[in-house]
């Protein structure tokens, strides 16, 4: 793999910079930038919740909540990382212990999306986009990933439960406005891979992270550009595990006959 797709397949910051191109994914990529004093206070007053995360990195580590808000004695600052929660009265004070909790790796800020819920605990959608035996991008799973208690990150490796669609979206909406969800969810992914695949044609599956806020906006959180199909296993109905893997072994039979 060369330097150039290495580097666009692990960067968050590369990933959000191509698909700000697109006119229709644009729209639904939270505001992202790169951690620095000015960006950071820009950001929480545009805000008031964001998420700090490292550029590069894998399975939600070293992510972390970060909010302002307005209290009778002044502004207070905090931060969760993990299940610990630091407070601050002073903005320096705070942004110090931040940028110490970054221990100078390259890290960048999110406008904070607040999630939906299933019952306490705020979850996210892994959308499984892969290039068919035909060559065409084809969304070929959809699963629902709940944070643990106390965690703000919903990624399974941890400690976020994988659940079914119907069981996530059931309280929100109807059946009719689930079907019509879930076909949004597959163009989204859809539109992705392709929009990605012109850049960076050097890859075959993408792990595609949307968010939904209380207005059912889907906001794409992040793309994986080496998605974890065996989460599709811990679904009762193993058709969309069938299907994932069977296109994976496609593309890598394609991959090692080139």
């Amino acid at each position: 793999m060369g330097k150039k797709l290495k580097s666009a397949l692990t960067s968050k910051w590369i990933k959000t910079k191509v698909l700000m191109r697109s006119t229709e994914i644009s729209p639904l990529i939270p505001e992202t930038v790169k951690f620095s004093k000015v960006n950071l206070k820009a950001m929480l007053l545009k805000y008031g919740m964001v998420y700090v995360k490292p550029e590069y990195g894998t399975y939600g580590n070293g992510v972390m909540k970060v909010e302002q808000s307005r209290e009778t004695y002044g502004t207070e600052y905090k931060y969760q990382s993990g299940t610990r929660l630091k407070t601050f009265r002073t903005f320096d004070a705070f942004h110090l212990s931040l940028k110490k909790a970054t221990r100078g790796r390259s890290y960048l800020i999110q406008r904070g999306i607040v999630l939906l819920k299933h019952g306490k605990h705020r979850f996210d959608i892994r959308v499984m986009v892969q290039l068919s035996p035909q060559g065409k991008w084809e969304t070929t799973g959809l699963i629902g990933r709940v944070a643990e208690k106390g965690k703000i990150v919903t990624n399974y490796h941890s400690g976020g439960k994988l659940t079914a669609m119907e069981k996530l979206l059931s309280p929100y909406l109807n059946e009719a406005q689930q079907a019509q969800m879930l076909r949004i969810l597959r163009k989204l992914g859809e539109d992705t891979g392709r929009f990605y695949h012109k850049k960076y044609p050097g890859f075959r599956q993408i792990g595609v992270d949307v968010g939904l806020d209380r207005s059912m906006t889907p906001w794409i959180i992040e793309v994986n550009t080496s998605p974890d199909p065996y989460i599709f296993k811990h679904l009762p109905d193993k058709s969309m595990y069938r299907k994932v893997m069977a296109y994976r072994r496609a593309n890598e039979k394609k991959k090692n006959t080139k």
